[in-house]
């Protein structure tokens, strides 16, 4: 069963990193709204919906903490996959990579999580549907 495109907020410090890897994700069939900083992130936050927000390596430390608290105020059921881990966890964020990690990794990481919508088939198989 394939899973479904999914719709991400991808936020990173440079752009030239977040036009490299939101291409891929394009490329693995999801559509991305790329962001640059943490203002436009919260941004896009309060004006689209998104089934999962990805907080890249160039974004600060401060953003990348403060961000999944804003992305999951704006919708409780986003998930946060955060693509530099410092070995802590944070209560908001679903999913980590650590620092360096190859961008089929992180696509890897993306399709093992179990992001709401994700599988729209099999939820409602589950449901008696």
């Amino acid at each position: 069963m394939a899973k479904s495109k999914l719709r991400i907020l991808y936020g990173e410090g440079e752009d030239e990193i977040l036009a490299h890897q939101a291409a891929a994700m394009e490329k693995a069939g999801h559509t991305v709204q790329k962001a640059i900083g943490r203002k436009a992130v919260d941004e896009a936050l309060k004006k689209s919906t998104f089934d999962l927000v990805v907080l890249g390596a160039t974004m600060t430390r401060n953003d990348r903490h403060h961000l999944p608290y804003m992305a999951k105020k704006a919708n409780a059921e986003i998930s946060v996959l955060v693509l530099h881990a410092d070995g802590t966890r944070h209560p908001y964020v679903d999913g980590c990579v650590d620092t360096g990690a190859s961008i089929e990794n992180i696509l890897n990481r993306i399709e093992s999580m179990n992001i709401a919508g994700m599988m729209p088939a099999a939820k409602a198989a589950a449901a008696g549907k």
